[in-house]
């Protein structure tokens, strides 16, 4: 009894949040703070690439979608629409190739530049989100990853961000292989995140985007 106990401690403390409470309130604060300011300040771009959408795509401008986060539970996550109205009318999740091949012609551009996700702005203001953290998955591949890496669950330790060490070196998973890689990336980060590692990312990936890498 005492050895499963000492187990269970282990396994805890190998996954053991790096941030103590006080540095994740002031996170939350930060996330909160910059995201209501990029919302207001971005305000002209959002109108633009919504009439954009609008107009070259028709039919719903923002896409909406499940997505599981902090604690496990289940949040709507907001991005602007890049694929056909119907793409994914049959309910099964596509790859990334499959997507590429569904997406419009201002979606493509908006993808590429990662002006899609602006609107996640709103979930980083409302808690949902971080600006840094692992990105959030979708129930069926969460229990995909589940089956092979049980480790998983300690993701759920920390609130989904927008960007990340690992969808800076991994980008988006279209196998289980990377799937499990980025896990081992974000499990890295939660035992070793810092509000200066933190920017450090945030840094890194504005400089990524503006150099037009691909990720």
């Amino acid at each position: 009894m005492e050895d499963m106990q000492n187990d269970k401690m282990e396994i805890q403390n190998e996954y053991k949040d790096a941030m103590n409470g006080v540095e994740r309130m002031v996170k939350r604060m930060i996330d909160f703070t910059i995201s209501l300011s990029g919302i207001i300040v971005l305000l002209p771009i959002y109108i633009l690439i919504y009439i954009m959408v609008l107009v070259f795509s028709g039919g719903e401008v923002i896409y909406k979608q499940e997505r599981i986060g902090y604690k496990g539970k289940p949040f709507t996550i907001y991005k602007f629409r890049t694929m056909k109205r119907d793409a994914e009318k049959n309910g099964i999740p596509r790859t990334e190739e499959e997507r590429r091949g569904q997406m419009t012609g201002v979606g493509a551009f908006l993808r590429d530049h990662h002006l899609d996700e602006l609107p996640q702005l709103f979930n980083v203001l409302l808690g949902d989100m971080s600006f840094v953290g692992p990105r959030p998955e979708r129930q069926v591949f969460i229990d995909k990853i589940m089956e092979v890496a049980p480790r998983y669950v300690h993701v759920y330790k920390m609130r989904p961000g927008l960007t990340s060490m690992a969808t800076l070196y991994n980008g988006y998973t279209d196998t289980m292989e990377k799937m499990v890689k980025r896990l081992d990336m974000d499990l890295e980060y939660l035992t070793t995140r810092s509000l200066w590692g933190d920017l450090v990312i945030v840094v890194k990936t504005a400089l990524t985007i503006i150099s037009g890498k691909k990720f």
